[in-house]
């Protein structure tokens, strides 16, 4: 199992951040999204944020493979990230097209002496 971790804008504004919040609320994410998610093998995903910028924590299963193949082809994720986009800003150093950017780990308590 091992864990990534992403980071990601949303425009700065205070509705904007309110409903993207509200749509990503127990019950408001479609359950087709759900469902993909876990079937890409995704085993855990939490999103945080502070301001305007998320973190987006993703724990998953030996061996996985990244899904944006699999949702490009699923229309029902194309809608949600249509939707989503109406909230989210790039990061500036984010390459084309890519929405979370990976983070790079810097520091870790376990690996110190």
């Amino acid at each position: 199992m091992s864990r990534h971790y992403y980071a990601l804008d949303l425009r700065d504004d205070a509705a904007a951040i309110a409903e993207y919040e509200r749509l990503h609320r127990p019950g408001n994410v479609w359950p087709e999204i759900i469902a993909s998610i876990r079937a890409s093998g995704i085993e855990k995903m939490e999103i945080f944020r502070t301001g305007n910028r998320l973190v987006m924590v993703v724990q998953v299963a030996d061996g996985y493979d990244a899904s944006a193949r699999r949702d490009a082809d699923d229309p029902k994720t194309q809608v949600w990230e249509a939707l989503m986009d109406r909230y989210q800003q790039r990061l500036p150093w984010a390459e084309a097209g890519q929405k979370w950017v990976p983070m790079t780990r810097i520091f870790s308590l376990t690996s110190m002496k």
